[in-house]
């Protein structure tokens, strides 16, 4: 009886929902960690947990407001050189959610951003080329759309969301990591 109740949930499943609705997700996390940390051999996981005084800090510093105060730092290292960071997140865009996830060299600049998921249509998703130009940043004043990053029309949610989530990733490592080296 419960196999064919979970068939049928199945079938419903997948042969109602709009294809859409399944293919938002481009890439696993265990995937993009593979693609952020090629040249390591291992990675290690910290998990900071913010007081209420250092969410302030981490506020006040990225310019923005944290949704959480529990982030998960992976470590890429070669021996015991560290190659790199990499810190997922999520946010909602209009209504639905975004999964990303920020590459941070040691040297606290940024390696790359990429998108895991993105449930809104695919219309409000900036190109694939804008994400490069945060390749080599840090965080600062010109860390902001119009300023240092380039609006994109029809993306203006998505494009100032994701800046804003890559402040806060920044602004947790400089404080929070960067001091326990």
């Amino acid at each position: 009886m419960k196999k064919g109740l979970l068939f049928f949930l199945y079938f419903i499943i997948a042969f109602t929902w709009p294809a859409s609705l399944l293919a938002k997700v481009y890439v696993t996390k265990e995937e993009a960690l593979k693609f952020a940390f090629q040249e390591v051999d291992t990675i290690d996981k910290k998990v900071v947990f913010l007081s209420g005084e250092e969410q302030k800090r981490v506020e006040l510093l990225a310019k923005a407001k944290l949704d959480t105060r529990i982030f998960t730092f992976y470590i890429g290292k070669k021996g015991e050189n560290i190659l790199g960071y990499a810190v997922f997140g999520s946010h909602v865009v209009r209504t639905k959610p975004e999964v990303y996830m920020v590459v941070i060299n040691p040297d606290a600049t940024i390696k790359n951003v990429h998108i895991l998921a993105f449930h809104e249509p695919e219309e409000y998703l900036p190109p694939r080329r804008w994400f490069e130009q945060f390749v080599g940043r840090v965080l600062d004043d010109a860390l902001w759309p119009k300023r240092g990053i380039r609006a994109v029309s029809g993306a203006t949610l998505s494009v100032n969301g994701i800046t804003q989530e890559i402040r806060k990733a920044l602004a947790v490592f400089q404080l929070m990591l960067l001091k326990e080296r």
